[in-house]
């Protein structure tokens, strides 16, 4: 896949600069994200789509071979079964692109962001 062409000001733009058949991925994963975070604020944020809900939440990004779901590593204790055969990065998992995506599984790793940062938050 070629580089996005244009910086998005929207998710709605960074969808719309995918390859077709990659747009319903994306699609399908952000409303996995908005199910499991329908409070959490969507902006672009590192020319990738973020989410925000007491401080930075997720951020997923498609690349030539896969999606990266960022900011949780293959190897995080809560979730190391599930993401066994999966590559990333210390703060990112790669679902490849030729593999079914888990969506039910980002919409975990997204629920379980959420009660991280809710039980961050300062008592108000």
């Amino acid at each position: 896949m070629d580089k996005i062409r244009v910086r998005p000001a929207t998710v709605d733009e960074y969808i719309a600069q995918l390859p077709g058949d990659v747009q319903d991925i994306a699609s399908r994963i952000r409303a996995a994200i908005i199910e499991a975070a329908p409070d959490a604020e969507e902006r672009i944020s590192y020319d990738m789509p973020g989410y925000f809900l007491n401080g930075e939440l997720v951020w997923f990004g498609v690349w030539r071979d896969f999606v990266s779901l960022y900011p949780l590593g293959p190897n995080h204790p809560a979730f190391r079964e599930e993401l066994r055969g999966y590559e990333g990065t210390k703060g990112s998992v790669h679902f490849p692109l030729d593999r079914p995506i888990p969506y039910d599984l980002i919409r975990r790793i997204v629920a379980y962001r959420v009660a991280e940062n809710l039980a961050e938050a300062p008592e108000s």
